[in-house]
């Protein structure tokens, strides 16, 4: 079989797991997030932190929760990696210096996944169980949570409350992302990804070299660090591992674990707004970008130009023979269309425009289907702006979903809009301002700026792959990328919420003639025109700095 054929089936595939998930899929998430009954271990778990199950919280109540539980978390998480090599199971690892466990503890809790570190080297197994692989499941329910809660801005009439995040968030680990992660597990662990407490062995290779072998809890981590779109890997090369990744089919399993949750997400919103229609246009512009990334970035590293080039059949630095170009395109497409960062091949060898779309694919804000909440808050702010663009070209009043888009209203959404370009641009630009920061780049020139581009692109999307080529354990850095973290995770919530809260006040308004249909196809293209002007207007300067540039040279 050719190997393009391998990857058009193995696209064929993966599509078809995807569109057999998402209705049954987003019907449970949807449920989950409006029933009103409490299962008993919810119950016992309210009582326990003191909450009422049944009350529900004003939008800066709900805000504050999220706030309040995600510092929390770093804190929590910071004082377990300082503390590690006095914990069981350290496997004698050193002590993470202070500025890189800030770092990795606010990577976690934002659900970036950022590493300055090389997992095996530098995390024991209680750390990367009862640290890591937590934040992995609760991040995650933040998302999600987040989601629900505008969704409910859409859905409520009069009123000042958008549920309650402290049942949102129970739910969705208890209900959705715990189940999944241990039946995925288990199939992980049948086809060979690694489970065990082993710490290193000592092994005498065939050329006689010693060398050790880390066993540790992967496929446990593995899982969830998919589902959840998280992306952090139990070992320095992530998925391209053989004990994270060790065949074909792995490799597409985790493809569509990564995908599953975000892709049926539109479901769970047509259902909570009692059309199911808005969801299958919201789908369908992510469906859309999802596929031509895919196709272009397969495209671009399949090229051969030039001798080295030419002798290969494509540009196979950095690729993993086992999977080779289509499944290493698809895969690098699908963790950057999400918030996820896992990846099976080396960024930093892609060619100048296979590298600058997977950029491009984290400068959309990750909607195409984005992270697990994330992806769909953000292409439903866009949404917001889509239908505003649409009611100034008519001369009417937008509205969306019954509810008319005011002043207050666009400017949350233009504020989430601004927040992570602004972030991304100000950062790569103080990076490039110092010498001495520069000098971390491994590589001159546009490619080098393309480095630093992509760590903050990374940084502030909430990604957490890189460019590798670049050095970035430094104080500096872990600082700098640290706070890109924080900032683009939070903002984005404070306006998405407040966005919920102005909108479950108003009073729905009919639909009428002149209403914008906005579960048709004429919908969906003008949302993913918006889509692609907003992100270039902002980012086109930046990437004809970087990989156009390269890419043209």
């Amino acid at each position: 079989m050719s190997s393009t054929l391998a990857g058009w089936l193995q696209a064929l595939a993966l599509v078809g797991a995807l569109a057999l998930c998402y209705r049954p899929l987003g019907d449970h998430i949807a449920r989950l997030l409006t029933t009103a009954k409490h299962l008993r271990v919810e119950r016992g778990l309210y009582r326990v932190i003191g909450v009422d199950g049944d009350a529900d919280q004003r939008w800066p109540v709900y805000l504050r929760s999220v706030l309040a539980f995600s510092a929390v978390s770093v804190l929590l998480l910071y004082g377990l990696i300082r503390l590690q090599t006095h914990l069981l199971l350290s496997l004698g690892v050193p002590q993470m210096p202070g500025h890189q466990a800030w770092n990795t503890a606010i990577s976690f809790v934002t659900n970036t996944n950022w590493q300055s570190y090389s997992g095996e080297s530098a995390m024991g197994h209680l750390v990367q169980m009862a640290g890591l692989a937590v934040q992995n499941f609760v991040s995650a329910a933040v998302g999600i949570a987040v989601v629900a809660a505008l969704i409910r801005g859409f859905t409520r009439n009069r009123t000042d409350r958008v549920g309650n995040f402290w049942v949102d968030l129970t739910r969705i680990v208890l209900r959705l992302l715990l189940p999944l992660a241990v039946v995925f597990a288990l199939v992980l662990v049948a086809n060979g990804v690694v489970q065990n407490l082993h710490g290193f062995h000592e092994v005498t290779t065939l050329a006689g070299d010693p060398q050790s072998i880390p066993g540790g809890p992967v496929a446990s981590q593995e899982v969830i660090k998919l589902l959840g779109t998280n992306g952090g890997g139990f070992y320095n090369a992530n998925s391209a591992h053989p004990f994270e990744n060790p065949t074909g089919f792995t490799n597409l399993l985790e493809i569509f674990l990564l995908l599953v949750i975000p892709f049926a997400l539109p479901r769970a919103f047509g259902r909570m707004v009692g059309d199911n229609r808005q969801g299958y246009a919201i789908v369908a512009v992510m469906g859309l970008f999802w596929v031509a990334s895919a196709a272009l970035i397969t495209f671009a590293e399949s090229q051969h130009g030039g001798a080295a080039l030419n002798a290969a059949g494509a540009a196979m630095e950095g690729k993993e023979q086992r999977f080779g170009i289509a499944a290493s395109s698809l895969f690098a497409a699908s963790t950057t269309l999400t918030s996820t960062g896992a990846v099976n091949s080396f960024h930093d060898s892609y060619t100048p425009f296979g590298g600058g779309l997977t950029i491009f694919n984290m400068m959309l804000g990750e909607i195409a289907p984005g992270g697990t909440g994330s992806g769909l808050y953000g292409m439903l702010i866009l949404a917001v702006v889509a239908v505003f663009v649409a009611g100034l070209m008519v001369g009417r009043t937008p509205e969306y979903l019954g509810k008319k888009l005011g002043g207050r209203e666009m400017k949350f959404a233009s504020l989430y809009i601004l927040t992570t370009p602004s972030i991304v641009l100000v950062g790569t630009g103080v990076a490039m301002a110092l010498p001495g920061e520069r000098a971390g780049m491994l590589n001159s020139g546009a490619h080098g700026f393309s480095e630093v581009l992509y760590a903050f692109t990374s940084a502030a999307n909430n990604n957490g792959s890189a460019f590798a080529g670049i050095t970035v354990n430094t104080e500096w850095y872990d600082t700098a990328l640290g706070l890109a973290m924080v900032l683009g995770r939070f903002l984005p919530m404070v306006f998405v919420l407040a966005l919920a809260g102005s909108l479950a006040r108003q009073q729905p308004v009919p639909a009428t003639p002149g209403t914008l249909p906005t579960h048709k196809p004429l919908f969906v293209g003008l949302l993913s025109g918006v889509v692609l002007i907003v992100v270039g207007l902002t980012y086109f300067p930046a990437l004809a700095l970087g990989p156009i540039a390269e890419g043209l040279h």
